[in-house]
């Protein structure tokens, strides 16, 4: 389940694939439900869903500081891409043979020596997403983004030496 990362016209794209055996709205409404967000990414609300929304980011450091972050692309059921940082987040739902897949894409403007941390967080926010889609409860250790951390310093450090 490591990205693929690959150099486009623009920087970088690092894409994660899911596939799940349940519908593709089934995938969409876990994705866009405030109240899962706490079990895959407890810093985010969404505040206004639509294309030219809002979602907040909570810092949730005991500062109360909220940063907005625009939605740029939205399609209902199908689409949710938004601001992050200098790059963009895009989430891409669609069905399949057995149910539906997900499609996560982080654009990437530049890759920096935060890059891998970027992306082994990603990588451990979508196996908890995993547990809400599914219904499943698969223990992620805390620590669990050491792990990816790692993989994905070698996968950019091998993109930075092409």
């Amino acid at each position: 389940m490591l990205a693929k990362i690959y150099k486009d016209d623009t920087g970088y794209t690092a894409e994660y694939e899911h596939v799940y055996k349940v519908s593709s709205e089934s995938v969409w409404s876990s994705l866009i439900s405030n109240e899962n967000f706490k079990f895959w990414m407890e810093h985010l609300e969404i505040t206004d869903l639509s294309k030219g929304g809002n979602i907040n980011f909570h810092y949730n450091d005991g500062s109360g500081t909220i940063e907005k972050i625009s939605i740029t692309h939205y399609v209902e059921g199908k689409v949710l891409q938004f601001e992050w940082g200098e790059d963009t987040v895009r989430f891409e739902i669609s069905p399949n043979n057995t149910g539906s897949q997900l499609t996560m894409k982080q654009f990437l403007t530049n890759l920096t020596d935060h890059t891998p941390k970027d992306l082994a967080g990603w990588h451990v926010c979508l196996l908890h997403f995993d547990n809400v889609v599914t219904g499943e409860s698969h223990l992620i250790a805390e620590d669990e983004w050491e792990k990816w951390y790692v993989e994905y310093k070698l996968l950019v450090n091998n993109l930075d030496n092409k």
